[in-house]
């Protein structure tokens, strides 16, 4: 049969590929693409059809066969697959810089500009203008000493990124809870319990063995009764891969945060920029690190006041002082006081089913799309579903669906890139997605049931994933989500996010999973009140994490080191309301920035959030499922990938630049003063 990551069918064989195939693959690959590169750098004249084409095909097919790799180390790791994926990234990561410090392709690149560049379309010109920028990012034009180290520092940079990746998936994985009381247990939902009781009697113990997976996490934190269990899962996520808790430092990312932190400032000033900070902002829609902290600070002002009110609101609810354990659960009773809704009693108004089924209708009459399940398709997991969207019966691409936690799978929910779309004269394919979700499972008689808050998620993915399919862009590097500047990217799936809490949406995606009826009127409308409850506390806490991330980037100094604690101490006092013990370490968990593509970036999802917050206003201006406003959207912003600066778009689109008051609006926040 072959090596599977090898082939050429239209969908990876996830059914045969075994981390045996993966060193090979890669390997031969590489060769192969190292050995055509000299070639196209070697073209003489160089041309935008003989050179940048066939090197945008060449990244297209590199990425395809690393696609599955990574993917599968995310949600179905294992020893083999972890070594395998961890013996290729230092190949790929040289490779990756190799190719961006090639002179030679460079200065083809550079020729190709100056000859055809006032000729090119557009986007061509755009594909030009983003190579350019990334060969200089990755010190093409540096001294050889120099560029040297910087690709030393950026293989350790990958390596270190997938090691506090690794420390967090075993630290979670290796935490769970025995319990043999039942009274411990009350609040928590059924389905929980359930495989609670099937964890213990699969190790043969009595009770109940509680994992730290998200939901559970999630519903301890919000439900349960004893405050003593509450506090101890919110110890052991609070302390993960840390110096503290149960399994303090055996997993200890706090080192590795060091060495991560420092390799970025050192690649920050090789290419001559005062910090990561600086850095990492050259490919973002915000240029200086001042307008970073503007926004936060704005943000900060407007929600602060609130957010410290509403923690004395919930202060005077309990009638007690609150720990950090309690905020959830306590938030959720009062919620449930104020509104008389709670996000378990919304649980069988949302069958997955149900809702995949609305949310592929408002897609229809959003995007003019049609999606349908595709059977026969190979998959990694039989929870996996994949689906296929057409538009006039044409294929357009499509996703695979795996919606339910389980051991093995990294926490959280994301939107990947499966398969780019590629449209060329040496080559072409369709977009695919990888939507991934930490769900409760189906129960023995009954489908999985999500809460309200679940529902918001799967919206927010399924917004990256309109993004990465309806784009219409042919090239690789700039299709779907990729070419976007970082704090553009969540623009899409923040502005799907409020279709979740549309009335007319809520009647198609609820349908009690007994009977079929929807979500009452009066639940609905109750519901739909709790959008702006304890907004101004959600948004200190995001601001926290923003501010935390971008100072850490930003004030980094060799000499004293990274002073997690002290700057994240700063910033706590600076913007936090709800006091945390000494013991907490949450960046020693903080995956987002630390393993992931945000750092120096967490305030994306605040900026694209008044992005998004200022879009939908159009749509509400003219009718939320307007065609010609959803037409517009597509055709300015959603289809548009990499292509286009996202300032310029989101003006094609709205008529002006972004203001903050539509997101303030949407959380019933009052709009600050400005400042004196």
């Amino acid at each position: 049969m072959g090596n599977p990551l090898l082939g050429q069918d239209p969908l990876p064989a996830f059914d045969r590929i075994a981390a045996s195939d993966v060193e090979p693959a890669i390997n031969i690959l590489l060769t192969q693409a190292r050995a055509e590169i000299d070639r196209l750098a070697s073209r003489e004249p160089p041309t935008f059809a003989t050179v940048v084409e066939p090197l945008e095909a060449l990244h297209h097919r590199v990425a395809r066969a690393w696609s599955p790799v990574s993917h599968l180390n995310a949600v179905l790791n294992s020893a083999a697959l972890r070594a395998a994926h961890n013996a290729c990234l230092p190949l790929l990561t040289a490779y990756q810089t190799d190719l961006e410090q090639n002179e030679p392709l460079y200065a083809a690149y550079r020729a190709i500009a100056a000859r055809e560049g006032p000729a090119l379309d557009a986007v061509r010109r755009r594909v030009l203008e983003h190579a350019l920028r990334e060969f200089t990012l990755a010190g093409v034009a540096l001294p050889a000493d120099a560029k040297q180290r910087f690709k030393t520092v950026t293989l350790e940079l990958a390596q270190l990124q997938a090691k506090f990746d690794e420390n967090v998936l075993d630290a979670t994985h290796a935490w769970s809870h025995h319990v043999t009381s039942v009274e411990q247990l009350r609040g928590l939902n059924e389905d929980i319990l359930e495989q609670a009781r099937r964890r213990a009697h699969e190790k043969r113990m009595e009770g109940w063995i509680l994992s730290l997976d998200q939901p559970t996490y999630v519903s301890v934190l919000a439900d349960a009764h004893s405050a003593e269990l509450r506090r101890a899962f919110y110890a052991a996520w609070s302390t993960r891969a840390s110096d503290q808790g149960v399994h303090a430092g055996r997993w200890d990312n706090g080192p590795l945060i060091e060495q991560i932190l420092a390799r970025r400032h050192e690649t920050a000033g090789l290419l001559g920029m005062r910090s990561f900070a600086e850095l990492a902002l050259a490919r973002r829609m915000a240029r200086t690190p001042e307008e970073v902290f503007t926004l936060l600070d704005e943000l900060a002002r407007a929600s602060r006041p609130a957010a410290r009110q509403e923690l004395q609101e919930l202060r005077d609810f309990a009638g007690h002082e609150l720990a950090p354990w309690d905020i959830a659960y306590y938030s959720e009773r009062l919620q449930q006081q104020r509104h008389t809704i709670s996000q378990e009693a919304l649980r069988p108004y949302f069958p997955l089913p149900r809702v995949l089924s609305g949310l592929f209708e408002l897609a229809e009459r959003l995007f003019d799309v049609h999606i349908h399940t595709r059977g026969g398709v190979p998959v990694w997991h039989p929870d996996v579903r994949y689906f296929q969207i057409e538009r006039g019966g044409q294929p357009l691409g499509g996703f695979y669906l795996d919606p339910y936690a389980r051991p093995h799978k990294r926490s959280g929910a994301w939107m990947d890139e499966c398969i780019g779309r590629m449209q060329l004269s040496c080559g072409a394919a369709l977009p695919v997605a990888h939507l991934v979700l930490n769900l409760l499972p189906p129960g023995e008689d009954r489908p999985a049931l999500l809460t309200h808050d679940d529902v918001v998620t799967l919206f927010h993915e399924f917004g990256h994933g309109m993004h990465h399919l309806l784009t219409r862009v042919d090239f690789p590097s700039l299709a779907g989500i990729n070419g976007v500047a970082w704090d553009a990217v969540e623009l899409p799936s923040q502005f799907m996010e409020n279709y979740a809490w549309d009335a007319q949406v809520l009647q198609r995606i609820s349908g009690h999973y007994r009977s079929g009826t929807p979500l009452p009127a009066d639940m609905q409308a109750r519901l739909r009140a709790t959008r702006s409850f304890q907004a101004g506390l959600q948004m200190a806490r995001q601001l926290e994490f923003a501010l935390f991330d971008f100072r850490l980037h930003a004030e980094y100094d060799p000499a004293r080191g990274g002073q997690v604690l002290e700057i994240l101490r700063g910033v706590r006092a600076q913007v936090g309301v709800v006091p945390v013990p000494d013991w907490n370490r949450f960046p020693m968990s903080f995956s987002h920035i630390f393993a992931g593509g945000y750092a120096a970036g967490y305030y994306s999802y605040k900026w694209a959030e008044v992005l998004a917050a200022d879009v939908f206003g159009a749509f509400e201006e003219h009718g939320v499922f307007d065609r010609g406003t959803a037409q517009r959207y597509v055709d300015t912003i959603l289809s548009q990938g990499g292509s286009r600066d996202p300032l310029e778009a989101f003006t094609a689109f709205r008529g002006r630049p972004p203001r903050i008051e539509a997101l303030l609006r949407q959380h019933g926040i009052a709009t600050p003063d400005p400042p004196r």
